[in-house]
């Protein structure tokens, strides 16, 4: 045998297994597995198993791109988050996930870093490939990801905030009101002077939106209120050095995230600086620690599995007229604050 013959052979044993091989080894047509992958329940019971066992045998896997299959259009959604490394973000999905993969729909998951730019060049890549739906987070996005999507016929949703025009569907709740209710708790403790620790606000609109209501709602109370803003991703690093930028005199700080919070609660204790006798402190999320650190940490709880279902029920139901669905959230006091 030839190199040349040899190379061939190899090259055959690499091709791509197509769905006529599939019809072929499962004795059906071709149209008959085409239906199966979109549809299963469509297909009879009778060659249903046949051709589930001849996809198994041969480990065929559809190209959605080049066979043009229907199925591109209706069975992958594409989730569209700021970070991975954001707890509350992973819940989600993984709580969507969970809620689409009942229904067959399976998820792509792609993270931006806060980079709006980023976001732009992900629903490009997304929308060649005819997903079922696109799912981003928060309403801010660059012109060019609003005139994509707005000039689709892709559904889109918009989760974690309730814009006052969505491009399509939204679920969420309004920042703002979550800053008010953690400015109120703090107000009806007594605490009259207060920080509230922000990681990246510039990127973040989502934190930026709660910590100008908690600003407002204390000024209004007549409190004195700080707003300190670090450019670096969120962590307990941030949170520890943020606590070097309040002054001696402030007695409460609300964080804007959990992750914050928890590095203010390390830095204070390495400081001997009681929680909450000395300084209270609050965050966001209701993080797995946040019930468990020491002391427990006051923080608002967003419903991230309401959220999930939510927008798993926008992308099913699409008849409904509905447009923009309010999710909760609960404020959850703890020894910290």
């Amino acid at each position: 045998m030839t190199e040349v013959e040899k190379a061939q052979r190899v090259r055959r044993g690499m091709e791509r297994v197509t769905m006529m091989d599939v019809a072929r080894h499962s004795g059906v047509s071709a149209s008959s597995v085409s239906l199966f992958l979109r549809k299963p329940e469509a297909v009879s019971a009778k060659i249903a198993p046949r051709i589930a066992a001849a996809i198994e045998k041969l480990g065929y896997v559809p190209n959605y791109v080049a066979g043009g299959l229907a199925a591109a259009g209706s069975r992958v959604v594409s989730v569209i988050v700021p970070s991975l490394r954001n707890a509350f973000f992973s819940e989600t999905v993984s709580a969507l996930e969970k809620n689409l993969s009942r229904n067959g729909l399976q998820t792509l998951v792609g993270h931006t870093e806060y980079s709006l730019e980023q976001e732009e060049r992900l629903v490009r890549a997304a929308l060649s490939w005819a997903p079922a739906a696109i799912v981003l987070t928060g309403n801010d996005h660059t012109d060019g990801t609003r005139n994509l999507l707005l000039k689709t016929a892709t559904p889109v949703v918009e989760m974690w905030e309730l814009p006052d025009a969505p491009i399509d569907c939204a679920v969420g709740f309004p920042h703002e009101e979550v800053g008010r209710a953690m400015a109120r708790h703090f107000i009806a403790r007594g605490y009259e002077n207060v920080a509230f620790l922000g990681a990246r606000l510039d990127e973040d609109t989502r934190a930026a939106s709660r910590a100008r209501g908690f600003m407002e709602e204390m000024r209004e109370a007549g409190c004195k209120a700080q707003l300190i803003s670090d450019p670096a991703p969120a962590s307990t690093a941030t949170g520890a050095r943020m606590l070097d930028a309040i002054g001696n005199d402030v007695r409460a700080v609300a964080c804007s995230n959990d992750i914050v919070a928890l590095g203010v609660l390390f830095e204070a204790q390495k400081r001997d600086l009681t929680i909450p006798d000395r300084l209270a402190v609050a965050g966001f999320g209701d993080l797995d620690f946040a019930a468990n650190c020491v002391p427990p940490l006051t923080t608002i709880r967003p419903q991230a599995e309401q959220i999930a279902e939510t927008v798993a029920n926008c992308i099913l139901n699409r008849e409904s007229e509905q447009r923009s669905y309010r999710t909760d959230f609960a404020l959850i006091p703890r020894r910290s604050a």
